[in-house]
């Protein structure tokens, strides 16, 4: 029998390129078996090839027109691009399961306003390791991987609702570590 009542909200924010999709990529395989998580796939509206994470590609016409219509439980633009986690999280957050999403700095006064249950895990990487790992990935020039570096360090997630994370580990160390935040 599955569970009702309010589940939680995991809303995993850090800026590009601290490895927010690989540990939710490793999350997602570890807790492929347990039907109280959930990792939906954002609607982004940047093509499918882009790399990163598994996403349902979409024109910044049609994000803007589902926006309006009410499609997206969480939205946000950043760095030209529309994000959007869809409505459906509603119902698995209905019948009490654990929500596990990429987020955004800039949404969460919403997501906070929305979902009591909220959990914010705020990742982080020292700056020398995101440089790199923003170099080595070859999705931005030099100018956007300074202005990411500076969006970094200028933005702090701070509450009581808030998990910091470092994801400085080996890979495997990090999902595990990761993985253990959810109970």
């Amino acid at each position: 029998m599955e569970k009702t009542g309010t589940g939680t909200l995991w809303l995993i924010v850090g800026p590009s390129g601290v490895g927010k999709d690989s540990l939710i990529d490793g999350a997602r395989a570890a807790l492929a078996d347990d039907p109280r998580f959930v990792f939906p796939r954002r609607e982004i509206t940047r093509p499918g090839t882009a790399g990163g994470e598994d996403h349902i590609p979409i024109t910044m016409a049609d994000f803007e027109a589902r926006r309006a219509a009410g499609a997206y439980a969480l939205c946000w633009t950043a760095n030209g691009h529309g994000y959007g986690v869809p409505r459906a999280i509603d119902a698995a957050l209905a019948r009490g399961r654990n929500v596990i999403v990429n987020g955004s700095r800039g949404a969460l006064g919403e997501a906070r306003s929305r979902y009591p249950d909220l959990r914010v895990v705020a990742v982080t990487v020292p700056p020398a390791v995101l440089r790199a790992r923003l170099e080595a990935r070859g999705r931005e020039s030099a100018a956007e991987i300074e202005a990411r570096l500076a969006r970094a360090a200028a933005l702090q997630v701070e509450g009581g609702d808030v998990i910091h994370f470092s994801n400085d580990r080996a890979l495997a160390e990090s999902v595990a570590a990761f993985v253990g935040l959810f109970g």
